[in-house]
Parts: C-alpha cells; structure tokens; sequence
C-alpha cells in the first residue's frame, strides 16, 4: 500500500463512526491545548519576572538598613546606614555608582488637585544606579543635595494624576507645605520589583530629611543602592561590602549584621529556577488530560479492532501481512492524534494570546515549543495508543477472524 492509500483508508476509518472519532479527538485537543496554555503562563510569569528585575539591573546591589544591636542585643528600629557609608562604599573599585536612598510616603498638592505617591530622597547618581531616563527638563546635581535645594523630579504617571501637562517643568507642587519646582520628568518605565517606577517624586536626600522629614537623624538612611560594574563580581563585591560596613558599625564577631544586602542577580537567578519548577508543575499537571487522551485513542481503536474483526480476517486471507495490518492501525491511530494535535495547538495558542493580551494586558510571549509537544504528542501519543492494538489486529487467525459474526 502506498502513502495515499494509508491516509485515505485511515480517514474512511475514522469517518466511519463520526461521534466516536470526535469524542476521541476532542480528548487529545483539550490535552494539548491545556499544556500549551500552561507552558504560555509559565513563561509569562517567567518573563514579567525578568523584566521586572531587569529593569533594575543585575549588577545593581541594595543595602538595607536592619536595627542597631548592642551588646548583641536588638535596639529597636534605628537606622543603622549613613550617607558616610554610601560615600566609602562608593570608593570600592567594582563600584561605578552609588546613591544613599531615603523613601517617604508623600501627599503631593498641585492647584486644587492632590496626589498620595511615594517620595525618594536620593543623590543624582540615582539615575545611573536605577537606569532612570528624564524625558523633559533635567535631574537636579550635587550642588542641590549640598544646598538642600527644593527641586523635584516627578514620575510620569504622578503628573497626569495631578492633572499637568506632558511637560510640567516649571510649575510648582507642595509636599507638606514644602514647595518644589518641578525640574524634571522621568521616562514611562512601568512596573519593576521595586514598585511602580512612574509614580513618584524624586528630590535631593537632604531636602527630605532636613525640610520634609525634620530628621533628627540627617545623615541616617534606609537604604543604600549601588551599581557594579558590568565585569564585577557580585559575590566578591558583596564580601567586600560587608567587612567594610562590619568595621565601619563596629560589629564584633558573632555579631548579627546590622544591614541586609540584596543581590539583584542572585534574587533573578532564584526567581528564574522557581518560575521554571513553576512551569513543569503546571505541565505535568496539564499532562494528565493528555494521557487521558491517548487512553480513550487506545480504547477506541480496540474497539474498532473488534468491530473489524471479519474485515481484518479477509485482508489476511488476500494476502495481506501482519506488517500491513499494524501499518493501518497504527496510522489511524497517528491520525487521530494528529488532528486533535493541531486543533489543540491552534486553539491553545489563540486563547493564550487573546486572553493575555486583549484581557489580562500582558504580553504572552510565543515560542516553538508549543508545536514541537504538539507534533511530538501527535506522534508519540499516537504510537503507544496504538501499539496494542495493532498488534492484536495482527495476531488475529484469518480462519477464526472469518467466521466471526
């Protein structure tokens, strides 16, 4: 038999009991489409997580401020980080920028109209440290933070809540009765690991804790935020930091830390493996309804290896051989596979993107991964369903097949 004369006897089979081949073929395509489906949310939730992280940077380190001990002893909330300490640790050679950061809820007032957003207090390194772009006006220097000037850069989104104009340089907000002159707006950045990056007011750290703040406290801070270079290592730098800040703090040995430091690319690492086991839970999950599939493929076809019985014992009485029998089921069997492979392919993508990208908003990223399970699944689910019964069709005596009845 040729390739055609396969293919149109396997249709004519499968299009002879038309709701039997459907409901087979509607298993396979419900077990495809929920694998392809999840392996599109695995790598969604794996990409926002990147992205969010990557926005930030993986040579970025974040050194946060924990409770000052004494004696060993916890002694409250103090913060236990300086400027001074972001000024030394900016010296170490695998540093390219650093920026001490003091973050601050704040109720912005502009005209008749009021915002609550986060404020940070910050040093123009900032912007190199979080990748920051200005779209209109400019970042304020050094000089403000020494003069603790009243300068503001806003994020986008904190304007238009406000009600500014695209490009509100110039015009004036309050913070606590506190005016700022808008200098600067920042690029749309969206959402990263550290909360949203367009909503929010940027000043000089000193303007916050000496203006806004009234810290008893100006050179305390909670956060210092730092940049290594591109062929840094991270681990090794983060050593550095930590005898540095252990000497500084006075900490003698056995002595808990008191800061904690974030290495962003550790965390991204950490998040990506568990995303990833993420991923082949939900596979393996979605993979159930596969192996139901390919059950009802191998229940179907021995049954039809029953009902062929006498069709199969005139075949052999003609001439044909047991390879010739196991050929035919086994390509209906593929067949079958096959179509609901593809439906399930098409549909398991379509819903993946239009769910994700007209309803949720996110962008579902596509990969070639979902037609390779789907052609292996057509080829693989199809054999081992159809194995069995192949061979049984095989085995069957042409004398005992005829006189079935």
């Amino acid at each position: 038999m040729t390739f055609n004369d396969i293919l149109k006897e396997s249709l004519l089979s499968i299009g002879g009991n038309k709701v039997r081949s459907f409901l087979t073929v509607l298993g396979i395509i419900i077990g495809v489409m929920a694998v392809v489906i999840m392996v599109a949310v695995g790598e969604t939730v794996q990409k926002q997580i990147t992205d969010q992280f990557s926005s930030l940077g993986t040579n970025t380190v974040m050194i946060r401020a924990g409770a000052a001990q004494i004696g060993g002893v916890r002694s409250g909330n103090r913060q236990t980080l300086t400027t001074d300490d972001a000024d030394v640790i900016a010296k170490l050679p695998d540093v390219a920028a650093t920026s001490p950061v003091q973050a601050s809820g704040a109720q912005v007032v502009y005209g008749n109209k009021n915002w609550s957003t986060s404020m940070m207090g910050v040093y123009p390194d900032y912007t190199t440290v979080q990748n920051i772009e200005i779209e209109y006006g400019a970042f304020f220097d050094q000089s403000a933070v020494r003069n603790a000037s009243t300068y503001a850069v806003i994020g986008p989104k904190t304007a238009s809540e406000l009600g500014m104009d695209k490009d509100p340089v110039g015009e004036v907000i309050r913070v606590q009765n506190v005016p700022f002159v808008i200098i600067g707006v920042t690029k749309e950045r969206g959402d990263s690991a550290m909360g949203s990056q367009d909503d929010m007011v940027i000043i000089p750290i000193t303007t916050l804790k000496k203006r806004v703040q009234g810290s008893r406290f100006p050179n305390a801070v909670s956060m210092i935020a730092l940049k290594l270079y591109q062929d840094a290592d991270n681990s090794v730098v983060i050593d550095q930091i930590s005898a540095l800040l252990r000497d500084r703090h006075k900490l003698k040995v056995g002595d808990d830390d008191d800061f904690q430091i974030m290495d962003m690319k550790q965390i991204m690492e950490t998040m990506t493996t568990v995303t990833g086991y993420l991923k082949l839970l939900l596979i393996a999950i979605a993979a159930v309804s596969l192996l139901v599939g390919a059950i009802g493929i191998m229940n179907m076809m021995l049954v039809s290896v029953a009902e062929r019985t006498r069709e199969i014992g005139i075949r052999k009485a003609i001439g044909a051989r047991e390879r010739h029998i196991i050929t035919q089921f086994l390509s209906e069997s593929i067949m079958i596979s096959f179509i609901g492979s593809m439906i399930g392919l098409v549909l398991g993508v379509g819903l993946a993107q239009g769910v994700g990208r007209f309803i949720l908003g996110y962008n579902v990223p596509f990969s070639i991964w979902p037609v390779i399970l789907s052609v292996s699944v057509a080829v693989i689910v199809g054999l081992a369903s159809g194995v069995m019964p192949a061979i049984k069709a095989a085995k069957l005596n042409p004398i005992d097949s005829l006189r079935y009845e």
